[in-house]
């Protein structure tokens, strides 16, 4: 499903980094971010990308890892203005009580302690230029709680505050810092969970459907570009009408 026509070139001269480039909603990011100008690149467990786009690999519970692609990325493109925290886990549909520390461990560090550690890399940068764009990924699951998910909704519920506290501290300096609230998106990322966790999600979408990623990909563009001015630290839904706040 097309989100309609691409115009302009609202990124010309920009450079952008996705992570969890290499599929679902970061690859549609990846490609509307390039197809629109941008000089991107991609940081994903594999060295995959879209076409045209540079792939780089690194593990974001490493912050180490993070830094070393943000250095390469700046070094082969440019410095950064936008950066897109797209990459993420559902983890395992689980009641609560069979949550293992290391599930816990595992689903928090890749969707919360990433976005924390690329967020932190990138500011200091975009801070001293006087410009630049945060998207974050979190998940409707992060505002409401879904049953069989509570790692992955506190995750999601953890990147919310993260976006509000890090838009409030930069607010004055030019860096616009936003997360979007995806329900549930068409994306190689529900492999992992069960049929009867996905039917839950759907049931509540008033529109009846799953969203696709080049629909969550436009809005992640706007609020990547210029055209967004006066939005910082805020939550945008894309939900087909399941967020009522």
């Amino acid at each position: 499903m097309s989100s309609g026509p691409v115009s302009g070139a609202r990124f010309a001269g920009r450079v952008a980094l996705v992570t969890g480039g290499s599929s679902g909603i970061g690859a549609a990011v990846a490609e509307r971010l390039r197809d629109e100008g941008a000089r991107v690149a991609s940081l994903d467990l594999t060295e995959t990308a879209p076409e045209g786009v540079l792939a780089l690999t690194g593990d974001v519970r490493v912050s180490a890892e993070i830094e070393s692609a943000f250095d390469r990325a700046e070094a082969e493109l440019g410095p950064l203005d936008v950066l897109v925290c797209s990459a993420g886990i559902t983890g395992d549909s689980l009641r609560t009580v069979e949550v293992t520390d290391e599930e816990w461990r595992r689903v928090l560090a890749i969707n919360a302690d990433g976005v924390f550690f690329c967020n932190r890399a990138v500011l200091p940068g975009m801070v001293e230029r006087g410009y630049g764009r945060i998207v974050n990924v979190s998940s409707i699951a992060g505002k409401e709680g879904n049953p069989m998910a509570g790692a992955y909704s506190a995750s999601k519920g953890a990147v919310i505050a993260l976006t509000k506290a890090i838009g409030k501290d930069v607010a004055r300096t030019g860096v616009l810092v936003n997360c979007v609230a995806p329900a549930v998106i068409e994306t190689p990322i529900l492999e992992g969970i069960t049929r009867e966790h996905i039917d839950y999600m759907v049931e509540r979408i008033p529109m009846g459907r799953m969203g696709q990623p080049e629909e969550v990909a436009a809005l992640v563009c706007w609020l990547a570009s210029e055209e967004c001015s006066f939005s910082t630290g805020a939550t945008y839904d894309i939900s087909g009408g399941r967020a009522v706040y």
